[in-house]
């Protein structure tokens, strides 16, 4: 995908995860140190998959690191570590925490983390200035948007996390993104754009149905559904109930 990021594609695709949950092979052109980025679910033939990249480069899993602890995205790490040896890096997970602004270096690959919670609370992003681009995890997908997965992900930490977005592809540290989730997008500031004035909008319509009725029935999270994401397939409702839960939160502190 760059010349340091390699993609390797889970084999879970749905309604939530795309195309699959998209595992990333960092490297330094000739390196023999790599780190993996996101294992993916528990599941040995992807695993191997990921393995024989490293191996095809003359490499070794010298690091892993987790964007958030969501399954798709982090439920093989226990069998990984046993597979490389490799230790984990992650947010609140009783590993290595890792904080914003930390740098990563390894076989001469840096990596500076930019902590983006919304999604989740111990989502983050990685800087790979070198390529200029950055892996989102799921705070920013490839395609379509993400959810911000109430109680645990909150909105207003979720737009402050795309003011961020917005500050590093503004000025050109950022060009490319590597979602968790669908395809590489080539122009970040594009799609930064997008998400924030989609949130905007969608607060928007939330206000909007409150105000027609929505406010006042029995359950609201079914009334906003009903009015603001109707055109929303229904396999991804459970994920728009967890939206809506945000969204509602984040009006009710605006109040």
């Amino acid at each position: 995908m760059t010349p340091r990021a390699h993609c390797v594609l889970a084999p879970n695709p749905g309604p939530m995860t795309l195309d699959g949950t998209n595992t990333w092979v960092l490297l330094e052109p000739g390196a023999t140190e790599a780190v993996v980025v996101d294992p993916g679910p528990l599941d040995e033939a992807h695993l191997a998959a990921v393995l024989a990249v490293v191996a095809d480069a003359g490499a070794r899993v010298a690091l892993t690191v987790l964007t958030h602890g969501h399954a798709d995205h982090a439920e093989a790490v226990p069998r990984f570590a046993e597979l490389t040896g490799a230790p984990v890096r992650a947010v609140g997970r009783g590993h290595d925490d890792l904080a914003d602004g930390d740098v990563v270096r390894t076989g001469g690959l840096e990596l500076r983390i930019v902590a983006t919670p919304g999604h989740t609370s111990d989502s983050i992003s990685l800087a790979l200035p070198a390529d200029h681009a950055l892996l989102t995890g799921d705070t920013v997908l490839g395609r379509g948007t993400t959810v911000v997965a109430h109680p645990d992900g909150e909105l207003d930490a979720y737009l402050d996390s795309l003011d961020r977005l917005h500050a590093l592809t503004g000025d050109g540290s950022v060009t490319a993104i590597l979602p968790g989730h669908g395809p590489l997008v080539p122009d970040a500031g594009v799609m930064v754009a997008y998400y924030r004035t989609h949130r905007a909008e969608r607060l928007d319509q939330v206000r909007q149905a409150l105000a027609d009725g929505a406010a006042s029935e029995i359950d609201v999270v079914e009334g906003v559904l009903q009015r603001v994401y109707a055109d929303v397939p229904s396999a991804v409702w459970p994920a728009a109930r967890m939206s809506i839960r945000a969204q509602l939160e984040y009006l009710d502190r605006e109040r």
